[in-house]
């Protein structure tokens, strides 16, 4: 049965579906449902839904089943989970878990098991990384990485590696952003005889520059702590899918760990949904200006960021899939380290900090900080060199964030 906001644009659907006020007394914003426990129906309602919830059945599209136990499902997370769905588009189904690397984890091991192997694009989130090396691979799923952008040995990765089970695509990598054929990826996962799942994490440019499902992919994830949650203020992931039978799994394994968002943390995100779009194109567009102001500045071996690529095969890619660049600029100090550092230092506006897709603008070191832990053969394969820091461009006026860049920049 078709729901009666198919029908509706994402940032009307964001809003509309999702959430009855008639279920809490008329109020016309959720409540917060602050309930370890929930009372069943009936003892028949009970027992159906610890068989949904246990694997043992299956609901029906349109069935509402007793709430269980909120290690496993409740009001804030259903309401959030529908809500989240029309800002991704070809999702159907979503996940919402209490940190981005709660959401990679679970995705993975819900679906890849003892003797797999994932083919993986560097750089990913150093987290990630150190997810497979240090996590993964002693329970025997291996990895075997490809750089970002290489689009004819990604796909012969994924036609030669025996027992790949899934491939996973971080695209525009992270800091170099350099981007992944999404598309080729897919078709060439969809060429094997028993098909790899494709994940991508769309955090950089995701929900509103990027969409992966509709490129092929069967599991987008996000780390909601950045774009999604916007105020530096929360943590949380979602996982969002095409088919719903693998966000059910998706959902039975978190269950299983219990890592879902909790009910406060469901609520603030779930405010700050409708305000993603407007926060994105503002970010994006402060970052475009900034970047096109800094390219050729003396004290920079290379500036990254989407609308200044230069390769044929990368504008290729940023065209097909990206429908503006994003907020993400890296830079490329030519004195290493020492100028790296003494660029942080300067800093009167932007601050020092990891994470990104805040309001504020965030600038930080990837190589000492966030892929600190990353091999130095990885690290080198991926181009995080000594002298890169990441920006995270928030939503300031962009001419003051320019100001503090130039003078932190003065004499490097």
């Amino acid at each position: 049965m078709a729901d009666k906001h198919d029908h509706m644009r994402s940032d009307t659907a964001v809003i509309a579906r999702g959430y009855d006020p008639a279920l809490s007394v008329g109020s016309a914003r959720p409540a917060v449902f602050r309930s370890s426990t929930y009372v069943f129906s009936s003892p028949e309602a009970a027992e159906r839904a610890f068989d949904i919830i246990g694997g043992r059945a299956q609901a029906p599209a349109g069935e509402r089943t007793d709430l269980v136990y909120s290690r496993f499902n409740h009001p804030n997370a259903e309401i959030l989970e529908d809500q989240i769905v029309p800002l991704e588009k070809g999702a159907h189904a979503a996940a919402v878990f209490n940190s981005g690397m709660a959401a990679i984890m679970t995705a993975i091991v819900t679906f890849a098991k003892p003797g797999d192997r994932i083919v993986y694009t560097v750089p990913l989130y150093g987290g990630t990384q150190h997810f497979i090396h240090e996590f993964l691979e002693p329970f025997g799923i291996t990895g075997t990485a490809v750089r970002a952008g290489e689009t004819p040995r990604l796909e012969d990765a994924i036609r030669s590696t025996p027992d790949v089970r899934m491939v996973l695509i971080e695209s525009p990598a992270n800091p170099t952003l350099v981007m992944t054929d999404i598309r080729s990826a897919c078709r060439a996962a969809a060429a094997l005889m028993v098909r790899p799942l494709v994940l991508v994490d769309n955090t950089f440019l995701g929900p509103s520059f990027q969409h992966p499902l509709e490129c092929g992919a069967d599991v987008v994830l996000y780390s909601a702590t950045k774009y999604l949650g916007g105020f530096s203020d929360l943590l949380g992931g979602v996982a969002l899918t095409r088919d719903p039978e693998l966000t059910r799994r998706i959902k039975s394994r978190r269950g299983l760990f219990g890592n879902i968002l909790q009910p406060d943390e469901c609520w603030i995100l779930d405010s700050r949904l409708p305000t993603v779009h407007l926060r994105m194109n503002r970010a994006s567009k402060n970052a475009q200006r900034i970047a096109e102001k800094l390219a050729g500045h003396g004290a920079l071996k290379r500036i990254y960021y989407p609308s200044l690529i230069e390769d044929a095969e990368q504008c290729r890619i940023r065209d097909a899939q990206c429908d503006y660049p994003g907020a993400i600029i890296s830079l490329d100090l030519k004195d290493g380290k020492p100028a790296a550092f003494e660029f942080l230092r300067r800093l009167r506006l932007a601050r020092n900090a990891v994470s990104l897709g805040g309001v504020e603008t965030l600038v930080c070191h990837p190589k000492s900080t966030t892929h600190s832990s990353v091999s130095k053969e990885e690290l080198e394969i991926s181009g995080v060199t000594d002298g890169l820091v990441r920006i995270s461009v928030g939503i300031e006026d962009w001419r003051d964030l320019l100001t503090d860049f130039e003078q932190a920049l003065t004499g490097l």
